[in-house]
């Protein structure tokens, strides 16, 4: 971890500001570390910065709802398939298992 602050001529402020202006943006923290690691080359924010992005968003108050996101799209597939195939029980289960898990969020 010491050889990446020694490779990368960017500070921690620096990090901290893109990943600010980027979650301002709606992006989600999962494609906020995608597009630091393959656009800016910051392998990973924990090694500049000692902060995971996450921890980052919740100093600045921003939200934090991959999870959130992740199950309504996992739910919005689910309704695709059971579309498709009405006789598939497990699929139908996990279903309301996501849409209990959705409704934790409200």
């Amino acid at each position: 971890m010491a050889e990446a602050k020694s490779i990368l001529k960017i500070k921690p402020a620096e990090v901290e500001a893109l990943v600010i202006e980027l979650a301002r943006k709606n992006i989600l923290p999962e494609k906020i570390g995608l597009i630091l690691r393959d656009q800016h080359g910051i392998p990973k924010t924990k090694a500049i910065t000692n902060k995971k992005i996450s921890q980052i968003l919740e100093e600045n108050n921003l939200p934090i709802n991959a999870e959130q996101s992740h199950i309504s799209k996992r739910t919005d597939n689910l309704k695709k398939h059971i579309e498709k195939h009405s006789h598939d029980y497990t699929a139908k289960r996990r279903l309301t298992e996501r849409l209990s898990n959705l409704k934790k969020f409200e």
